[in-house]
């Protein structure tokens, strides 16, 4: 009996530390992190990598407290600072530029049904959030709303002060500059729709559907439709958008169709605290599917179970990774950047397999055990976000890559910035092909490569009349640059230097998949293609330079313009001097150009000292890491990117430094936190620098990586900010610069460190 009491009392242990560890790491995420400062993430409840996401609503207010997504690029539906709540939005996009989606407005209010939203907004307070959950208290009418969510669904608690409540559907705001809805009423508890959503970054690409199921959990004691009403003739000159009214259909019960409509549900008689909980269930391809989604994630009204699955999911991933020593704050500053980056992409196909195809009105259907991914918004993530999922998530990342493979199968090429079967052209580049390629090298090897391959070829070579990815290729095939005047891409203007060095990067990885595969032309073909940077090279400024059709250098030119996202020719969101060193294939033949390794090093320390490092955008966010190239200068990168992570990453609404960009931003603290980053897309090596905390234990697929843990630790011994030696598996290891299949065989990798540079 005592070693069954001793048996017991040592399991209660183990086990009450392994609970204690798990909830830890939802303790360290903020979701506030990024609200602000145009971070463009919202504190909505979700699940990782989810097609549901519910997010407070507060960029359109009251009259005298109004905020609209048009009066500056808002690109987000909630923002720290703005107080006024005007619903849930449902399905919502995290830390991107560009404002869509977020519709499907839901909103709690009690007495009288008012369906202006400038009218029915409330000031809150008590707001919460936390991994899968979030709550607030409506102020102007005493209701706690709560939210949490499933991968595509999600339900929301309502608690009402005693008296009449109200639950608002709105279809016509969001962040979507589509207005137009359907909405049918199933029964008194029951309605069913679609949302039109689109034009993303305002580009007039085609629209496509949201279709949602709505269920709540009390029978209402009445029901109704609404709808603004549209000025009739005559009498235009009267009429401004801000004083349509909203006409009430009380006896209409069948279907209502138009621009800016909406239900509503009351339920009169309530006692004080009662809830009222709120279903709803989306998908991209019918309201067939959305009410399947919502049958098969939720049994019946159950908040409480949902909002505990929905942890356990975070719980799940977020330990993947556990940390040790570290203050507080970086913890929060981790576990949150690890949050952000896996929000997207997300799944788009439904419960029975079902996805809307690239590009068309048809309906794929995904195997069995697999997911088909949407929101690739690859200029961003292909520099970080996909080799973290690659890392610690590869069934994630398989699936990813394989979605990509489809998306070329069904509408020709890969995707740029896809979203929900419609490819954006936004930003530039041919950023697949670094992902997969990286994925391929890095042993994820279970997908169609060589239909993948014949897609990305098809795209580093086709005429830019038949090119979807690269309509300024002519030039860039015939003379290795891209001059101005070629080509002008919607509100980004002439860019194409930046046009060219995406081009360059993604030819590299190619040159190295073709290699890899065994086609050998190719890869010498691509790898020539590649060193066309070298054009764009002006030695009277040391940067590189916009060249005109007849191939001389563009004038005057000032190699600072383009700082604080102002227009400079050749450069998207930047300068000449944030696009200068983003050759990472090629890091010694730019030094070469420069005039050798001091010159390179001296130049790039002056783009640190006088502030033209960007930490906001992606072009330069690998800068930090490009002295490690060479040897002596390696603590510069361990400085700087220390540097780096204290200035720019808090546990504080603003604590990004601008937009995440799907999860960009997050991948390059959660790197550098942990003391390796992926400087060359497509390119499987990691530059080593100093971590932060004391040690890391990375979960490892070892279907995979033939491991089940990653160690980075600091030598307890040794103490100081710059790295004096570096051990991997036992074994002192030369340089600073890791390749995957190394850093795994090692799989333990000890940082000895000293105060000395």
């Amino acid at each position: 009996m005592r070693s069954d009491r001793l048996f017991s009392i040592v399991f209660f242990v183990l086990w009450f530390n392994t609970v204690a560890i798990a909830q830890d790491v939802l303790g360290y995420v903020n979701p506030f992190i990024g609200t602000s400062d145009y971070g463009a993430t919202n504190p909505g409840a979700l699940v990782p990598n989810g097609m549901m996401s519910v997010s407070p609503f507060n960029v359109m207010g009251s009259e005298l407290n109004r905020f609209d997504k048009d009066s500056r690029w808002w690109s987000a539906p909630y923002d720290f600072t703005n107080r006024y709540f005007t619903g849930f939005s449902h399905v919502n996009l995290s830390g991107v530029g560009c404002p869509e989606l977020a519709s499907v407005l839901t909103v709690p209010t009690a007495g009288e049904v008012v369906p202006d939203y400038a009218l029915y907004g409330s000031e809150y307070d008590s707001e919460t959030a936390s991994p899968g959950y979030y709550s607030l208290n409506l102020l102007r009418y005493g209701i706690k709303a709560e939210v949490t969510a499933t991968r595509r669904t999600s339900i929301e608690r309502y608690s009402f002060p005693e008296g009449r409540g109200n639950i608002l559907v709105n279809l016509g705001e969001g962040l979507t500059n589509e207005s137009g809805a359907y909405l049918r009423k199933v029964s008194d508890t029951e309605i069913e729709g679609m949302k039109l959503l689109g034009t993303f970054c305002y580009n007039p690409q085609k629209v496509f559907p949201i279709y949602f199921v709505i269920r709540v959990s009390k029978v209402p004691s009445e029901t109704g439709f609404w709808k603004k009403q549209r000025p009739m003739k005559g009498i235009e000159a009267d009429w401004t958008p801000d004083n349509g009214k909203y006409k009430l259909y009380t006896e209409y019960g069948r279907d209502l169709a138009g621009d800016d409509i909406g239900y509503y549900f009351s339920f009169d008689g309530l006692h004080e605290g009662e809830t009222v909980e709120v279903q709803v269930g989306v998908s991209f391809v019918s309201t067939r599917n959305a009410r399947e989604n919502l049958e098969a994630e939720q049994s019946g009204f159950d908040f409480d179970s949902v909002r505990l699955a929905a942890e356990a999911a975070w719980r799940e991933d977020l330990s993947k990774i556990k940390v040790y020593g570290g203050t507080r704050e970086q913890k929060r500053v981790f576990y949150t950047a690890l949050y952000h980056s896996l929000i997207h992409p997300n799944i788009l196909n439904d419960v029975n397999g079902e996805y809307p195809l690239m590009e068309s009105s048809g309906t794929g259907r995904v195997e069995d055990g697999r997911d088909r991914y949407t929101v690739f918004s690859l200029w961003d993530t292909y520099r970080n976000v996909h080799q973290l999922l690659t890392l610690v998530y590869p069934h994630r990342q398989l699936d990813m890559v394989r979605s990509m493979v489809s998306i070329a199968q069904e509408w020709g090429w890969m995707p740029r910035w896809e979203l929900y079967g419609r490819e954006t052209f936004t930003m530039e580049g041919d950023p697949a092909i670094p992902v997969i390629t990286d994925t391929w090298l890095k042993g994820l090897r279970d997908f169609d490569v060589q239909a993948a391959y014949k897609a990305m070829r098809r795209s580093a070579l086709a005429p830019g009349s038949e090119n979807a990815l690269r309509r300024d290729i002519d030039p860039y095939l015939e003379k290795g640059y891209i001059p101005l005047g070629v080509y002008t891409q919607d509100l980004a203007g002439d860019v194409s230097v930046s046009h060219a060095l995406e081009y360059y990067v993604a030819d590299h990885a190619l040159s190295v998949l073709a290699d890899s595969l065994g086609y050998k032309d190719d890869a010498r073909m691509f790898r020539a293609h590649s060193s066309g940077y070298k054009n764009y090279y002006c030695p009277e400024y040391g940067t590189l330079r916009p060249l005109n059709p007849d191939g001389t250098f563009y004038g005057p030119f000032d190699p600072g313009q383009g700082a604080d996202f102002e227009t400079a020719p050749g450069f998207h969101e930047g300068s000449a001097w944030n696009y200068t060193f983003y050759v990472p294939h090629d890091i010694k033949g730019l030094a070469k150009l420069m005039g050798g390794a001091d010159k390179f090093v001296e130049k790039l320390q002056m783009v640190f000292d006088t502030g033209l490092y960007d930490p906001a955008n992606e072009p330069d966010i690998a800068y930090p890491y490009l002295f490690s190239y060479f040897k002596g200068e390696e603590w510069r990168t361990q400085e700087l990117v220390a540097a780096l992570v204290e200035e720019h990453y808090s546990d504080t609404p603003g604590g990004i430094p601008g937009n995440d960009d799907t999860g960009a931003m997050s991948a390059w603290a959660v790197f550098s936190m942990m003391g390796l980053y992926p400087d060359c897309p497509g390119s499987p090596y990691y530059v080593l620098t100093t971590p932060v905390f004391d040690r890391i234990e990375i979960t490892l697929d070892p279907d995979f990586h033939g491991r089940d843990c990653l160690i980075i630790e600091k030598d307890p011994d040794t103490s100081g900010k710059y790295i004096d030696a570096v051990y991997s598996g036992g074994k002192r290891f030369k340089g600073f610069r890791i390749s995957h299949e190394e850093l795994l065989e090692g799989g333990h990798v000890v940082f000895g460190l000293t105060d000395e540079k």
